[in-house]
């Protein structure tokens, strides 16, 4: 298995807004705004930063419930396997390509798609992998089940799950490819 990290040429990979203080993670947003226009980015909500602390929060939560470890506050993210449509997300898209084996495997979580919908009050589908943060060996079953949705769900037609979310809680392994 391995993990693609997506991001724009132009910045560096794997900087974390959340390891910022919230008002300057909300002004490089705002400026990317301004410079990026036709980016993901630029499109997100005004509470984004907010929202994503909150989410967060119930990774964080929910993996130490699990026994998981935590190594550093906020994760870096990451995807399993390729996925296309995050290349759409930046004007000059890249990405880093990582094998899993390079990982702790006790310092990375997972959820069936994207963590905000995953954990949203807003989508109540009845998907069993709905508020569930999963560890490598879970995350194993679920793939076996439904697939991958970059796959299965490639326009996003069968609802939010596009990828599957791996929350990195260590900077070990990053470091390498900074």
């Amino acid at each position: 298995m391995d993990l693609y990290h997506y991001f724009d040429k132009n910045y560096k990979p794997f900087m974390n807004l959340s390891d910022l203080p919230i008002e300057q993670a909300k002004a490089i947003i705002a400026q990317r705004k301004i410079t990026n226009p036709n980016s993901f980015c630029a499109k997100r909500q005004d509470d984004y930063m907010e929202n994503r602390l909150y989410y967060e929060s119930i990774l964080r939560n929910e993996f130490l419930k699990k026994g998981g470890k935590i190594e550093k506050n906020s994760p870096h993210y990451m995807v399993v396997e390729k996925c296309d449509w995050l290349k759409s997300w930046y004007e000059n898209s890249a990405f880093i390509k990582i094998p899993i084996e390079e990982f702790d495997l006790s310092t990375l979580s997972f959820t069936y798609g994207d963590s905000h919908p995953t954990f949203s009050s807003r989508i109540n589908d009845g998907k069993e992998y709905r508020k569930k943060l999963y560890l490598y060996d879970e995350i194993l079953e679920i793939i076996k089940k439904y697939g991958l949705p970059q796959e299965w769900n490639k326009n996003g037609e069968f609802g939010p799950e596009r990828y599957i979310e791996v929350h990195i809680w260590s900077d070990r392994t990053i470091k390498s490819y900074l």
